[in-house]
């Protein structure tokens, strides 16, 4: 039941939405759609927007097998190619205006990590060798221009001088290194290492792996820290209930893909255990709050929490079968979804959070952050995971 609707979600819903925000005249996807449902075809154009919907459409053809899905992956491939890429300094431009000129030229490490993850899938679904010349590229550079002696650092101006990490630091605090980055840099080189195999490429892995386990794992509080100074010291008591439940089927994902047993003995405790407490502190009324600070809830419902957390708790259950309550945590999420996160309005998506009261915030259902990749990947991930159900 659960793989059937969410499959005739993404076949009906997502793919069709997001292909309808196709910009045919400058290239790319369109940059905002408000809760009124006005397009404004003139908004800027977010670079990891474009990344993730590249990400989203390579793989959703990979599943489904459908020449539409792999041309409008092609679009979203050429838009990159030709617009974010700097060709002076290298990297991945923060956004572009409309029309595919630079709009923010700062590069973050985030925004490379995210290129590379889609340009990888991208390589897989067209084989297209371009692409993997490319993700190979932004790969040696995070490596020799976004790394210290501690970790990876984030927030460059355009010609990779050192900037204050602005665009990945939340809560009243500024964050020299964070989870956030630090994970998606790990999924994307997952991803990468998925569909070439190279050494070099596992070892970064393991020492990700180590990071997570060593500098952003609190094993006192059974869940990852979120802001850092540069050496990993925690600036801030904040609890992502959905960042956790992510990471916690990421890593598994990266130590199937890796196959290195010494990591996976090493890091699924962690994810055990990091599911185990986002079931009890975070699971409530069929969904999960959003995070935590010093202690004090946050209740609203963001859509991407959502998505994360029917894919890590149906994780959690192929991890531990016996522990059935994650499989009906996964099932009773989706219905929360259904009910109340999709917009039933025509030419809409999904609302982009919810409060206490299940009503929807007056939020963009479009804009630089809310795309497929969340949502899409649960309904690919739900797929993959129950085929052999089905």
């Amino acid at each position: 039941m659960l793989r059937a609707e969410v499959k005739e979600h993404l076949e009906t819903g997502i793919i069709p939405f997001w292909q309808g925000m196709k910009d045919e005249r400058y290239g790319g996807f369109y940059g905002w759609l408000g809760y009124d449902l006005k397009l404004d075809k003139e908004a800027v154009k977010g670079c990891i927007l474009n990344s993730r919907i590249l990400w989203f459409f390579s793989n959703a053809y990979l599943a489904l097998g459908e020449e539409s899905l792999l041309e409008s992956a092609g679009h979203a491939f050429r838009f990159l190619r030709d617009h974010c890429l700097d060709p002076e300094y290298g990297g991945v431009y923060w956004s572009l205006t409309y029309t595919g000129e630079p709009e923010d030229t700062t590069k973050h490490t985030y925004n490379q990590a995210f290129a590379v993850y889609a340009l990888s899938s991208y390589y897989d679904a067209s084989k297209n060798p371009e692409a993997l010349e490319i993700a190979r590229g932004l790969y040696r550079l995070v490596e020799e221009r976004c790394r210290d002696e501690y970790g990876y650092l984030e927030a460059f101006e355009r010609d990779f001088r050192p900037a204050d990490n602005d665009k990945l630091s939340e809560n009243g605090v500024m964050a020299e290194k964070t989870m956030n980055t630090l994970l998606h840099i790990f999924e994307a080189y997952t991803e990468l290492y998925r569909v070439t195999g190279e050494g070099g490429v596992a070892d970064r892995l393991r020492y990700l792996l180590d990071l997570m386990a060593e500098r952003i794992y609190n094993p006192l509080l059974g869940r990852q820290e979120v802001f850092f100074d540069r050496t990993w010291h925690s600036l801030i008591d904040l609890y992502s209930y959905g960042h956790d439940i992510e990471t916690a089927w990421l890593i598994d994902r990266g130590l199937e893909i890796l196959g290195d047993a010494v990591y996976t003995d090493k890091l699924a405790p962690i994810t055990r255990t990091i599911t185990e407490n986002i079931y009890n502190r975070a699971y409530i009324d069929h969904s999960l709050v959003n995070e935590a600070e010093n202690g004090v809830v946050d209740p609203r419902r963001v859509w991407w929490v959502q998505a994360e957390a029917v894919v890590g708790f149906l994780n959690g259950y192929q991890r531990q079968p016996g522990e059935k309550k994650y499989l009906e945590a996964a099932e009773d999420i989706w219905r929360y979804i259904k009910e109340y996160l999709i917009d039933p309005r025509p030419g809409s998506e999904w609302y982009s959070e919810l409060d206490q009261d299940r009503k929807p915030a007056a939020k963009a259902i479009v804009e630089p952050w809310k795309c497929p990749y969340h949502n899409g990947r649960m309904c690919l991930e739900v797929m993959r995971r129950l085929e052999d159900a089905s």
